[in-house]
């Protein structure tokens, strides 16, 4: 069985940026669900977005959940 990895992907204007990997999906939504509320994703204004994608060996990344900020 091919070995996974999750990782963490920050979308901005600037395009994307790996915050992380992590060995379980569950270590990467942690992370994902901290960011959502963190005071600077949610007030710097260029931070778009965040997913989690899923890494394996051999095969084409899988973006797994997507969270996009609102801009009021």
């Amino acid at each position: 069985m091919p070995r996974m990895t999750y990782s963490v992907i920050s979308h901005d204007a600037w395009g994307n940026t790996d915050v992380g990997s992590f060995p379980t999906l569950e270590q990467a939504r942690e992370v994902f669900v901290a960011l959502q509320s963190d005071r600077w994703f949610v007030t710097d204004g260029s931070v778009r977005g965040l997913s989690i994608v899923e890494r394996r060996a051999g095969a084409e990344a899988t973006t797994v959940e997507r969270f996009s900020f609102s801009r009021t």
